[in-house]
């Protein structure tokens, strides 16, 4: 298991651990637990930064992405947020924070969210721009920001895409926590384990997706969020592109290669 950190200067301790954990596997660790892995301007700094640097590495084929301690995330750091009370500072703010989520849906690779205790505002914001996600039995997610006067705006653009409209505007006017049950029935995550058998159910699904050809999972990635935004006929003519420009591609030929022959796929 190689790894590498993430850090600066004035830190004794990286903000963000990367290790990878297997070969295609990486495992990207919000390395704040005494504040719950907040995403403070440095948090984002280093997450951009590895986020970055493994969008352009064909060698990582998927992306975990974790909190240390027992908080996944509980969002921004409001301390540092309201130390400095000026609109040019929170507007670029939240567009760091903005071009982080984008990163994670825009990159090759499918991310994979690790969620334990509690994921909040632009916490489980973060839970709902990855791709998959997989929690313990026992964490909770909220997008609370309106107990504190400010509407979680930025995180409903995530969770509206996850959760049906109802149900986020009751998470988002509310600031009410739901539980690891109730966010796998309404779509934010895809599981809910026990704790010991979180790092397995992750691992599990790992290995599915690096069986799969890289190219047609990039390719597919691509394709499901940019259709979702587009009209029905338009989503259908970017899909057809891309099936066709995917059956081009060596994988997909070997595979149907593969079904007729009855054998499976060399894709090595």
């Amino acid at each position: 298991m190689n790894t590498s950190v993430t850090s600066d200067t004035t830190q004794d301790s990286p903000y963000v651990l990367r290790e990878e954990l297997s070969p295609g596997v990486v495992r990207l660790t919000m390395n704040r637990p005494q504040a719950f892995n907040s995403l403070s301007e440095k948090m984002l700094d280093a997450l951009q930064e590895e986020l970055s640097s493994i969008k352009v590495d064909p060698s990582v084929r998927v992306v975990i992405l974790a909190g240390a301690g027992k908080a996944f995330c509980a969002g921004h750091d409001l301390k540092e947020m309201r130390a400095s009370p000026s609109l040019n500072y929170y507007q670029e703010l939240f567009t760091k924070c903005s071009q982080v989520m984008l990163t994670i849906q825009n990159m090759p690779q499918p991310v994979i969210a690790r969620v334990q205790g509690i994921a909040t505002a632009a916490g489980c914001q973060l839970v709902s721009m990855c791709d998959l996600a997989i929690s313990t039995d026992q964490a909770r997610f909220a997008v609370s920001g309106i107990n504190y006067g400010l509407f979680c705006s930025t995180p409903s653009v995530g969770l509206s895409r996850n959760v049906n409209r109802k149900q986020a505007m009751e998470m988002l006017l509310t600031g009410d926590f739901i539980d690891a049950k109730t966010a796998q029935e309404r779509g934010l995550i895809n599981q809910a384990v026990p704790e010991g058998d979180l790092d397995n159910a992750v691992s599990v699904l790992c290995q599915k997706i690096i069986q799969k050809p890289a190219a047609a999972v990039a390719m597919g990635k691509g394709l499901f969020y940019e259709q979702l935004e587009r009209g029905i006929e338009s989503a259908y003519e970017l899909a057809g592109q891309t099936m066709a420009c995917n059956m081009m591609e060596e994988s997909a030929l070997e595979g149907f290669s593969a079904f007729i022959e009855k054998r499976k796929p060399n894709w090595n």
